[in-house]
């Protein structure tokens, strides 16, 4: 079964008036749903998290806590990435160091379980079978060799580590279920890692039902550019089942067979630094914090700094709990110390003293109050770049809103590519433009293209954040020629959308000759009469147009805001019903590419 594509991001704290304007619903009906779990609130009230969740998942919504990603300092690439330091290396003082594996994949395919099969065959350990799990990253033992996996199976968390020059995994295994076949996720997560550059695995779950299909599934693969070997590809596709245990074996001996072949290095004498696998606050033992060792050696009492979080350590704990006082590369440690809690995916270093860490954190967030965006990845940025060497691909994310539109524009872009410049399509499917295209593009220096298609708030908040570009069109043939014109240096001035505000359709009022008009509540922003409307039904865009009247009370007015009701009357539309999401909408002008630049 498919997972549910709908998902929205919750402050910690949200009205219920807000929250019903997020989820496209009527806040009559978010308080009727309120009721049934036992929650007596009005419009204006304030609820937690928890409560909202639970809202948006009667609703058909998942819900997922915000948060905020803040752009990593960058002092002199020095924590550029893990690998650009072990470059910096003597190659003299390399060593080959375990392999770091982190598994991806579609919901219900068997991740978790396929993980715990893993566990299972770590007879070295002696608690075969029985290992408690102390932190998210774990080693086993296969023929001698020591293989790191990184329990973070989220490719939206996969994609904020590599954003930070954090990326953590040499190794990706991509389970896919036999009997499901590839899913949006599949395809979502296999983009994350190709665009990561790192080797893919297929582990082929679920072999031993009798409504697998391994040779469709092969095929599926073979469409997603992961061609099987047995199909003279180069991509491992190893059977397994997670839950009768069988082809365990098979999949850490393909581990161990790409890993020789990637020459997985590290120099344990170097200059101390990795990534934050998770973090904690403990009310008895205070900040815990999982580290991954990426190059160096750890050792208690190392003054630490990551991200804006200092502290010397004072216990180090391995993956069984048992405490160490030094850990090698691609060893994943818990440590206590640190004064806060780190972000997932934030870069560690160890410092002399207290005193440097402090220069160093305070530095960092001087620099974030200075600039809290990162560079732009607009289409014009990255053909300057182009322009001086410095790229030879433009890399796109696309997003329709069905595959009978996506197909034409993914075949239409490759068949640019004919110059010296390759168009790289990253990540393509259908539906609206989520955090998740966002955290892709980021990371991969993207520009997101969608076709009849919006992005949602979150996206675009984070979009601002991560200065990614993201270009929207109704018409593929304008598409298609703004990335041609884009490779010959021609492209047009970039228009930008803004939001400026939301309602949500209450009730819909007939009268007479003029036809049907929107009784609406403005629920973020405001509502202007010249502004540029689109109406969204279950987030998808049925209508974009003009405003013909807007209302408040029996007056005509020019904007109608926050919390105020208003009558609307759409120029070309009447088909409103009670739910619709009406977003007002401007374009602005950003600027112009000048031509001939590619000439």
């Amino acid at each position: 079964m498919g997972e549910n594509n709908n998902t929205i991001v919750l402050p910690g704290n949200i009205t219920v008036r807000e929250l019903a304007g997020l989820l496209a619903a009527s806040p009559i009906q978010v308080i009727k749903t309120l009721m049934t779990n036992g929650v007596m609130a009005n419009i204006n009230q304030m609820i937690d998290f928890d409560t909202a969740a639970i809202v948006a998942s009667e609703l058909g919504f998942e819900a997922v806590m915000e948060q905020m990603v803040e752009e990593e300092q960058k002092e002199e690439g020095a924590l550029a990435g893990w690998k650009k330091e072990i470059e910096k290396e003597d190659p003299k003082n390399l060593v080959k160091r375990p392999p770091v594996v982190t598994i991806l994949g579609h919901v219900d395919h068997g991740k978790t379980t396929l993980l715990d099969a893993i566990r299972h065959t770590d007879v070295a350990s002696g608690e075969a079978g029985g290992i408690t799990q102390h932190i998210a990253a774990y080693q086993v033992e296969h023929k001698g060799q020591l293989i790191t996996f990184l329990d973070t199976p989220g490719h939206a968390a996969f994609t904020a580590m590599r954003a930070r020059g954090a990326q953590g995994a040499d190794i990706v295994i991509l389970v896919v279920a036999a009997n499901d076949g590839v899913m949006p996720q599949t395809k979502e997560a296999a983009a994350h890692a190709k665009a990561a550059q790192v080797p893919i695995i297929v582990a082929l779950n679920k072999i031993d039902r009798p409504d697998a299909n391994p040779d469709f599934v092969k095929k599926q693969l073979a469409d997603i550019g992961l061609v099987p070997e047995d199909y003279d590809g180069n991509t491992m596709v190893i059977p397994v089942s997670a839950k009768q245990k069988l082809g365990i074996e098979d999949l850490l001996e393909a581990i161990i067979l790409v890993a020789d072949s990637a020459e997985i290095l590290g120099n344990p004498k170097g200059r101390k630094l990795g990534s934050v696998i998770e973090a904690e606050l403990d009310k008895a033992k205070g900040v815990i914090t999982t580290l991954l060792v990426q190059n160096g050696t750890l050792e208690m009492g190392d003054v630490v700094v990551a991200g804006t979080a200092l502290g010397k350590i004072k216990a180090m704990f391995d993956y069984k709990g048992k405490q160490i006082r030094t850990a090698g590369p691609s060893t994943p440690v818990a440590v206590m110390g640190l004064n806060d809690v780190p972000t997932a995916g934030d870069v560690y270093e160890v410092v002399p003293s207290e005193k440097d860490a402090r220069v160093k954190v305070d530095a960092l967030r001087n620099a974030r109050i200075v600039n809290l965006q990162a560079p732009k990845a607009t289409l014009e940025d990255i053909f300057k770049l182009i322009k001086e060497g410095e790229a030879r691909e433009l890399n796109l994310i696309i997003k329709a809103d069905v595959q009978g539109s996506l197909e034409p524009i993914v075949t239409s872009l490759q068949d640019l590519n004919k110059g010296t410049i390759k168009i790289n399509i990253l990540h393509a499917t259908t539906g609206n433009i989520s955090e998740s295209d966002i955290l892709l593009a980021s990371a991969s220096q993207a520009v997101v293209i969608g076709f009849n298609v919006t992005a949602d708030t979150a996206a675009r908040r984070l979009a601002e954040t991560e200065g990614v570009s993201i270009r929207l069109y109704t018409i593929i043939y304008r598409l298609i020629e703004d990335v041609e014109k884009a490779l010959k240096g021609m492209l047009a001035p970039e228009f930008r959308e803004e939001i400026i505000g939301q309602a949500v359709v209450q009730v819909v009022f007939k009268i007479g000759k003029v036809g049907n008009i929107a009784g609406c509540r403005v629920t973020s922003g405001e509502i202007r009469r010249n502004a540029k409307m689109r109406v969204t039904r279950n987030s998808q865009v049925i209508h974009e147009g003009e405003v013909g009247s807007l209302k408040h009370e029996r007056d005509d007015v020019k904007e109608v805001r926050q919390g105020f009701d208003c009558g609307i009357a759409l120029k070309n539309f009447t088909d409103y019903t009670a739910g619709d999401t009406l977003i007002s909408y401007t374009i602005e002008k950003v600027g112009a590419l000048k031509s001939g630049l590619l000439e």
